[in-house]
């Protein structure tokens, strides 16, 4: 048996078109070899498209890669995740199923306060799936999941959470996977990262999805097995040049990442210019990144991006004697309320203390978002 196991490919995602672009060609890719390596079927675990609602473009050129798998008697089993999930139960993954490209494998009953996943039967394989949500909703769900009896055959679970195992000591939300159902293989979508112990695999992106993956990343990946072996497939369409510059002098900066660009070849290269530090002279406006992307046009560069979200003003040295900054908070929240009288008041000073939480160091930024938002939902009775 051999099967390929892909999951993230946020198909429409990136605003920049040459980004859109690869981000597709990488998906393209990632189901071109699953042809060539004669896959007998192939697992899709969540978030195909960046959006419930993907634009026509991207519709039609994804019913074209999925035509072509069909017409290498190549099945697609998927699920939903908490990008092409909707409240409403309704995704264009119907739309791709009831064209006969795919089938969801999202099947369950509600039977004692147990979810009973129904599996979707292909050759010698049972394959069951319970979709993502949105803000991790469905971690509650799957903890209560139970599997249908499938006797005799490979039992493949497809998951778009967060296990436990993967994330570390962050505290958020997640599935403890020692309480998961025993399969033969867990395929698992949501995390982007490389994540692979045993039967549990994380798909992985088919192409990071913001600047810190693609730094981080470099390129996309998927996984194939194949008669029990499970083999991480590399997707690197475009090489990634990353200059991480710190930065005290926005007047100089222009001719200074200038200079340092036109000792690298960036021909065909995504650059990633990320610039960080406390400026004591200019502003950040005064980086003159036209400039600069017209330069890196002209060598031919692939695509540019920019980050300056690390670069701060500075501000010399304040001393402050008189204010005690938690009374002041408390004066303005205090005074808020008289002026504002309501029941949702009550939460103020826990919200606050929740959006006061800094990124820890090397912290995803997905996983601090979801960080956030279980933190948000401990207060909010929601």
């Amino acid at each position: 048996m051999k099967f390929a196991h892909l999951g993230d490919c946020h198909l429409g995602s990136w605003r920049e078109p040459e980004l859109k672009e690869l981000n597709f060609k990488s998906f393209q890719y990632a189901l071109g070899e699953c042809v060539k390596e004669r896959v007998d079927f192939v697992l899709i675990a969540g978030d195909l498209f960046d959006s419930s609602y993907p634009p026509i473009e991207i519709l039609k050129e994804t019913f074209g890669e999925f035509k072509k798998l069909k017409e290498a008697n190549i099945p697609v089993f998927l699920i939903a995740g908490s990008h092409d999930y909707s409240a409403a139960g309704k995704t264009f993954l119907d739309v791709l199923e009831k064209a006969g490209f795919c089938k969801n494998v999202s099947r369950f009953e509600e039977r004692n306060g147990r979810l009973i996943l129904q599996p979707t039967i292909y050759k010698n394989c049972a394959i069951y799936g319970h979709p993502g949500k949105k803000t991790n909703l469905e971690i509650e769900e799957i903890e209560r999941i139970k599997l249908q009896d499938s006797p005799g055959l490979f039992q493949i679970l497809m998951l778009h959470t967060q296990i436990r195992d993967a994330i570390g000591s962050l505290p958020i939300d997640s599935v403890n996977q020692e309480n998961l159902p025993k399969v033969d293989y867990l395929a698992l979508g949501h995390l982007h990262i490389n994540y692979q112990k045993g039967n549990r695999v994380y798909s992985g992106p088919t192409f990071p999805n913001n600047i810190s993956e693609l730094e981080e990343l470099k390129g996309g990946h998927f996984y194939i097995f194949d008669n029990g072996m499970i083999k991480k497939r590399e997707i690197k369409l475009k090489d990634v040049l990353v200059l991480n510059l710190e930065v005290k002098n926005a007047l100089s900066t222009t001719e200074e990442i200038l200079s340092i660009l036109r000792k690298e070849r960036v021909a065909n290269k995504i650059v990633i210019i990320k610039v960080h530090g406390i400026l004591e002279a200019g502003k950040s406006s005064d980086i003159d990144f036209v400039k600069i992307e017209n330069y890196l046009r002209k060598e031919n560069v692939y695509a540019m991006l920019k980050s300056t979200s690390k670069l701060q003003l500075y501000e010399g040295e304040i001393k402050i004697d008189i204010l005690d900054s938690t009374q002041f908070e408390t004066e303005i929240i205090k005074k808020f309320e008289e002026a504002n009288p309501s029941k949702f008041n009550q939460w103020i000073t826990s919200l606050v203390k929740v959006l006061q939480l800094d990124k820890i160091e090397d912290e995803k930024l997905f996983i601090f978002e979801e960080r956030l938002i279980s933190e948000t939902k401990k207060i909010l009775p929601i």
